[in-house]
């Protein structure tokens, strides 16, 4: 889901617009300012993503390492 919310953010989807965090006077000087605040929460969103996916991976290892103990210590 984060790494579609981060695809969708550096397309500069507009439905997204309610939560990029924009002033007025990003559109005082055209789309660029605010297309690179589009790509700042687009970047953090992947960087969530791959957050979870270690968290994810590292919980994955610490069962199955638990689960290998079980039996050992029978």
């Amino acid at each position: 889901m984060l790494a579609l919310l981060g695809i969708f953010f550096n397309v500069h989807s507009a439905v997204l617009i309610e939560d990029v965090p924009y002033t007025e006077d990003d559109f005082k000087d055209g789309p660029e300012r605010l297309y690179r605040l589009y790509e700042q929460v687009g970047y953090n969103c992947f960087i969530a993503a791959a957050l979870y996916l270690l968290l994810g991976g590292f919980s994955l290892c610490q069962g199955r390492l638990h689960k290998r103990k079980e039996y050992l210590v029978r």
